[in-house]
């Protein structure tokens, strides 16, 4: 009886680790298909209510038209969407080269933060939209004032990104290093920056996407070309279709920068164990 009892608890340990083999099998496919599946099943449920609702074309298109829309309107999507690009990655990267440099500074100089944080705190609070009028007055109509938004909006992300990053650090960790032999330099370069790269990188997704959203506005307010300008035709020609298109490209190009930070971050830093 014993044999048989210790057969049958081994026939059903087996089962239970199948079982469990198959699940580890089917997480990683659900994990990656994921997005995929959930905008699949959006996607289908909108292109089956907007006819089932009877709404027409002009009050709300399909996706199906919408994706016809920008297959027809590529040349011209494309053309106003590599405006808009140079307008993002360069307010972007002034963002990069002058945050930087200022969390450092924040970090080092006690006197410079208590000087600065309130400074960067009400130039943050004020409307971007605000201020987009008056840059267009100041700085014209050309790329100047659509990459100053672009700056404004996306430089706080990664000035507090870069500063939480640097302060996260243990310091036994740093006074085990000075201990032996190493300088700041050393230190910085060998500690202090790989350890917060992780939050820096966090600070350029959040800014990318935001630099978008300021470099659209500048487009809405002074512009002769670039997807906010085309969406602002859209809108006086009343083609919706046309203006489903151009937020599609928009949220293409804010998605499309975002996964190249992320791609960039995957080969210059070390993966976190997750916490779940």
């Amino acid at each position: 009886m014993a044999g048989t009892d210790a057969i049958g608890a081994g026939s059903a340990q087996a089962k239970r680790g199948g079982k469990m083999a198959r699940k580890k099998v089917r997480a990683p496919w659900l994990e990656r298909y994921s997005a995929l599946l959930l905008a699949a099943v959006l996607l289908g449920a909108w292109q089956a209510a907007v006819p089932l609702a009877g709404l027409s074309e002009f009050v709300l298109p399909t996706p199906l038209a919408i994706a016809t829309r920008i297959v027809g309107e590529l040349p011209l999507l494309a053309n106003h969407a590599y405006v808009t690009l140079f307008e993002v990655v360069s307010g972007f990267a002034m963002a990069v080269l002058i945050g930087i440099p200022l969390a450092l500074l924040i970090f080092y100089s006690r006197a410079f933060e208590r000087a600065i944080y309130p400074i960067l705190v009400a130039l943050q609070t004020v409307p971007k939209v605000a201020l987009a009028p008056l840059l267009v007055l100041y700085l014209g109509y050309g790329w100047a004032p659509k990459i100053t938004l672009a700056f404004l909006i996306s430089f706080f992300p990664i000035v507090i990104s870069t500063v939480v990053g640097l302060q996260s650090l243990d310091k036994n960790l740093v006074y085990l290093v000075r201990s032996m032999g190493a300088n700041e330099w050393q230190t910085f370069f060998k500690v202090r920056l790989p350890a917060a790269l992780p939050n820096i990188f966090g600070g350029f997704k959040v800014a990318i996407s935001l630099a978008v959203i300021g470099a659209v506005i500048g487009e809405y307010v002074a512009a002769e070309r670039g997807l906010g300008y085309l969406q602002l035709q859209a809108n006086s020609l009343f083609d919706t279709t046309l203006n489903f298109a151009t937020v599609v490209a928009i949220s293409g190009l804010g998605v499309t920068l975002y996964f190249v930070i992320d791609f960039i971050e995957s080969r210059v830093t070390y993966k976190r164990d997750s916490a779940k």
